[in-house]
Formats: structure tokens, C-alpha cells, sequence
């Protein structure tokens, strides 16, 4: 969902939308549950530890983000949905703009940095440059969530200022709200900001594609030579193989579509109020609400940590 393209309009949300707003609401709850349990992990660890993995620290930080995007999306929602006749860049838009902007552009690059990290420790390809990115790339981590930061600071000063002087010329120009149509916004929307949210989600959209596609072709070609080994489907390894292989993919499929979701509503495909912006919606949360519990059951040390950290509360209690 997209920050600053989100236009409220003056339509009645009948009972069909309800529902899905809804059902809308219940995957929020649960993508919330899921990035929290991710949180409660590897923060107890951390706390306790006194460090975490390389892996891990990207870990949590995707999970911190997407755990405030959701605070961020829902609290848009419920306003717009309290307020549909609210103006389009009225201060409370502003202020949930740069939330969303900012948590969205993180979540995007702590994910693409991911898919890089597994990408060079999975991958076996011979290559000097790959070579020393494999030897050099857990140090370089903490630069990694550094420019995360560095980036979606920058992106989210980018679009307040877009935002603010869209405000500012309908200020200027005596507009009151009911006289700001969704076609004029549109329109400055697609001819200036929108340009700008393709490029910096296009950027690190690109660069994780290219760490996804390297270590599954790498994990299927060496899933394929296990396969047809002596000790075949049913060895360890192979199983093994397997799961990083399906992790990968389920992976690359949520990201695609966030990143899809993301281009089609700031095109202003969906409308707000529509039926249809709904039901969009609620297929981009299936995504959200999946991929959290998805690492958690597929990630055995994640799942460990959680069991143990549920043993000490129950045990201190």
C-alpha cells in the first residue's frame, strides 16, 4: 500500500467491502503475531547473548520493520476509513506518509539484503568477487542495515516534500477538500511522485531478484545431482535441499508481489472505496500474513529459540 498515493473518496464502503475489511484486519493480526514471535526471538537471545548472527541481525531488523509498517498501515486504514471525506494532504496524511514511506522503503531493503546474505553463503559459484564476498560478507552486516537506514531516509525526505507541496499549492489555491477531485491528485501523482516511488523500489527490487535467482538455480542444480544419487529423495540432504529451495521461492514470491502490489496501487489501479481496492488489499496481506510464519516453521534455530524463550517465562512464572 502505497504512503502518499492513497486519496480518500467520498464512497459508502458497503457490507461485501466490511467483510473483506474484516478478514483484512484478522491477516493483519496475524502477520503482527508472526514478526512479534520473529522479534521475541532474537531479541531474547540478543539480550541474553549479548550478539546475534550476521543472519540473525538482518533477521530482526526485517521483522522490527515490517512490525511497524503494519502499526503504520492499519492506523492509515482505520482514519481513512473513519474519515473518507478528509482532505488528501491534510497534516494526519502528511504524518503517516513519512511513517509508511520510511518503514516500507526499510522493510524492502532490510529483505533485499537478506536475499543477498543467503544468496553469497549458499551459492557456490567460483569467482573471485564471489569468493571474497563470501569470506568478507558477515562484516559487512552492520553496513548493510546502515544503508538501509541511510536510503529510506532519504527516499522518505524525497516524498514529504512531493506530499507537502501538493499541499501546499492546493492551500494556495483556496481548494477546499470536497473541490480536490481524485483525478487532479492523480494526476500530479503520476506525472511527479510517481516516477520517483518506481526508482526506489525498482532498485533494491532488482537487486533481489538477482540474490534470489543465483541460490536457487545453484540449490536446484545441486538438488537435482542429490536426487539422482544413489541415496536419493528420502537422504537428509537432499530434504535438506529441498526446504531451502521451497524457503527461497515462497520468498521471492511474496516480495514480487509486495513490489507489484506496491507499483499497481500507486498507479491508481484501485481505487479507494472501491470493492476491488479491498479485495486487493486482502491479497496483499495473505502475503504479509504468510511469510512471517513460514520463516518461523522453516527455520529450525528460530523455532528452538522461541521454545526456549517460552520455557523461561512459563519456568519464571
Amino acid at each position: 500500500m502505497s504512503g502518499g498515493d492513497m486519496v480518500p473518496g467520498p464512497q459508502l464502503v458497503d457490507k461485501t467491502a466490511l467483510v473483506c475489511i474484516i478478514i483484512l484486519f484478522l491477516l493483519f493480526l496475524v502477520a503482527l503475531v508472526g514478526n512479534g514471535l520473529i522479534i521475541m526471538a532474537l531479541g531474547s537471545e540478543w539480550l541474553l547473548q549479548r550478539t546475534l548472527s550476521p543472519c540473525d541481525k538482518l533477521l530482526v531488523s526485517l521483522g522490527a520493520s515490517r512490525f511497524c509498517l503494519q502499526w503504520v498501515v492499519i492506523s492509515k486504514n482505520i482514519y481513512i476509513f473513519l474519515n473518507p471525506t478528509a482532505f488528501p494532504y491534510n497534516p494526519v496524511f502528511q504524518l503517516l506518509a513519512v511513517q509508511w514511506d520510511f518503514w516500507n522503503s526499510a522493510t524492502l531493503w532490510f529483505s533485499t539484503w537478506l536475499s543477498v546474505f543467503y544468496c553469497v553463503k549458499i551459492a557456490t559459484f567460483t569467482h573471485p568477487v564471489f569468493l571474497w564476498l563470501k569470506r568478507n560478507v558477515s562484516g559487512l552486516v552492520p553496513w548493510m542495515l546502515l544503508s538501509s537506514l541511510g536510503f529510506s531516509t532519504f527516499t522518505t525526505v524525497l516524498f514529504f516534500i512531493g506530499n507537502h507541496r501538493m499541499y501546499q499549492n492546493y492551500l494556495k489555491k483556496g481548494l477546499q477538500p470536497w473541490n480536490v477531485t481524485r483525478n487532479a491528485v492523480r494526476t500530479y501523482e503520476r506525472f511527479c511522485l510517481f516516477p520517483l516511488r518506481i526508482v526506489t523500489w525498482t532498485v533494491p527490487t532488482v537487486i533481489f531478484i538477482v540474490g534470489t535467482v543465483l541460490p536457487i538455480t545453484s540449490l536446484g542444480r545441486h538438488t537435482k545431482k542429490v536426487f539422482f544419487s544413489i541415496s536419493g529423495f528420502h537422504s537428509s540432504s537432499a530434504q535438506a535441499h529441498i526446504k531451502a529451495l521451497l524457503a527461497f521461492i515462497s520468498f521471492a514470491i511474496f516480495f514480487t508481489s509486495s513490489f507489484l502490489s506496491l507499483v499497481l496501487t500507486a498507479s491508481g489501479m484501485f481505487p479507494f472505496g472501491e470493492f476491488r481496492f479491498w479485495i486487493w488489499q486482502t491479497v496483499i496481506y495473505l502475503g504479509t500474513a504468510i511469510h512471517p510464519l513460514i520463516l518461523l516453521l522453516s527455520n529450525r534455530r528460530l523455532r528452538a529459540l522461541l521454545g526456549r524463550g517460552c520455557s523461561s517465562a512459563h519456568g519464571a512464572s
